[in-house]
């Protein structure tokens, strides 16, 4: 059952997606180490803070969208259980520094750090 490459971004990508949806609606109003995208560039004003959620809020939900989506390849593709588990983990691992380097790069170039 769990032999293709579809399960572990089939689940993690609507997650990203309902993640960036509910903090898109619902963003941190100040500062703090609990909830929210947190990053020392992010945290060092409330004017970088308030774009940093509003922005990585945007990039969770689409890249949440784009590791559902790429969960098809494993209706091409069949692999064993553990090529799954680490093809999988390696898939959300890169979604996860994706949004890191593109959410510092836009407040970056936003606030030319």
């Amino acid at each position: 059952m769990f032999d293709r490459i579809i399960y572990i971004p089939l689940l993690v990508g609507p997650i990203f997606f309902i993640a960036g949806y509910w903090m898109a609606k619902n963003p941190p109003k100040k500062i703090n180490h609990l909830y929210g995208y947190r990053s020392k560039r992010a945290m060092q004003s409330q004017e970088k803070w308030d774009f940093a959620q509003n922005y990585a809020a945007g990039e969770l939900m689409n890249l949440g969208f784009f590791l559902a989506l790429t969960s098809f390849i494993g209706k091409f593709i069949e692999v064993d259980a553990m090529t799954n588990l680490i093809v999988g983990l390696v898939m959300v691992i890169f979604t996860v520094v994706l949004l890191y380097f593109k959410v510092e790069y836009a407040i970056k170039n936003k606030f030319n750090d």
